[in-house]
């Protein structure tokens, strides 16, 4: 990690000395296990949940610590990624999901589901993306329809993070047959009648993060089980994206630093032409450039961060720093499995591993191509407005 980071006080640091020893012990020891599985141990947020590192922000009538700083999650985040293992998804858990109890749960709903999550008994997920609604929510086919003290939903998602352990969904559904924008967000719970899991999708990389399709087959819904308003959904999620798209920034930010520092060890042990690889020219200007760039955009990472400690990130920022921080990711691993050779591209290197982890990075919370969208428009480049 970079030395100089100016946002950390000493009892931040003093926090991630614990969190790191926690990952390395209880965490990175059964990364391959989960692999293989192609799922974390539940008890792993148990484990967790027990320590305290889950929903820091929840208020203390909830279990939680409530500590309203953000930086605390981002050490938990950068611990797990750094020293535990990316596939155990915590932070999707904890500052993805959980926050729309926080945000839009009636009391009710946060006595209900909050202290569960707090202590990791309970794990949540998000289901917004569907075979033909990507980044795009207005595309969303999945309804809801009102049946007086209840509704029913009928639909199907994708790519669903958490999709085989989830206890607990927030399902995102239209509501209205005339408004694509009149979406709900509905609290699927496990045991549900109608609603089934598919089986765990295969992927390029993250192989111990449990990803899987999710059915809706006339699933009868308690009216107490739909965040506030039910057809508001579309501006609650649009609320609570630019934390998500943080939350990703921050991991691939501490990729890009871990497969830095990976990378930086191998090149000075590893001989070329009688030498040290980390001596020949082109391999040290590389290197020197990547230092920069994840150093900047560290910088600007941790300044989101403190903004979003004060209510300021703004939806343009927070997409700003996902792409840079996504791209950066991608770059660095990239060069630095080169600089490995043949032994990059086998399995048993972590390099390998980060490489191939990386590539979801600049596609969920939003593809980079509607990230450059975003801010376009906060520049005033809107073709809706303009033309």
């Amino acid at each position: 990690m970079i030395s100089q980071r100016t946002i950390f006080e000493p009892e931040h640091e003093q926090f991630r000395n614990s969190v790191r020893r926690f990952m390395q012990n209880e965490i990175a020891p059964f990364a391959d296990k989960w692999r293989e599985q192609g799922y974390v141990d539940p008890e792993a947020y148990q484990k967790t949940g027990e320590l305290g590192y889950l929903l820091t922000w929840a208020d203390e009538a909830y279990g939680g610590s409530g500590i309203k700083d953000l930086r605390y999650e981002q050490i938990i985040h950068e611990e797990n990624i750094y020293h535990g293992d990316p596939s155990f998804y915590q932070n999707l858990h904890a500052m993805v999901v959980a926050p729309y109890f926080d945000k839009f749960g009636s009391e009710a709903q946060k006595q209900k589901y909050l202290p569960k999550a707090v202590s990791g008994e309970s794990i949540f997920a998000i289901a917004m993306t569907e075979p033909n609604a990507g980044s795009d929510l207005a595309a969303i086919r999945t309804k809801a329809e009102d049946k007086g003290d209840h509704w029913v939903l009928n639909g199907a998602k994708t790519y669903i993070s958490n999709g085989i352990l989830a206890d607990v969904v927030i399902v995102a559904a239209r509501t209205s047959s005339d408004d694509p924008r009149s979406i709900g967000l509905l609290i699927v719970e496990k045991g549900m009648e109608g609603f089934n899991r598919g089986k765990k999708l295969k992927k390029m990389g993250l192989h111990g993060q449990d990803t899987a399709e999710l059915f809706f087959d006339n699933v009868r819904i308690p009216k107490d089980n739909v965040l506030s308003d039910p057809s508001k959904g579309f501006y609650y999620m649009t609320q609570c994206l630019a934390i998500e798209r943080l939350q990703v920034a921050i991991g691939s930010i501490t990729a890009a630093q871990l497969a830095f520092d990976i990378t930086l060890d191998y090149i000075k042990e590893r001989r070329a032409f009688g030498k040290p690889l980390g001596a020949l020219q082109h391999i040290r200007f590389t290197m020197a450039d990547l230092r920069a760039q994840i150093d900047a955009v560290q910088c600007f990472i941790d300044q989101c961060v403190m903004l979003g400690n004060k209510g300021e990130l703004t939806a343009q920022l927070a997409s700003e720093a996902k792409l840079l921080a996504t791209q950066t990711e991608g770059e660095v691993v990239d060069k630095c499995l080169q600089f490995h050779g043949g032994a990059g591209y086998m399995d048993e290197y972590r390099i390998s591993r980060l490489y191939t982890d990386a590539r979801v990075s600049r596609i969920f919370a939003g593809a980079n191509e509607i990230m450059l969208e975003i801010i376009g428009r906060g520049l005033g480049l809107d073709e809706r407005k303009l033309t």
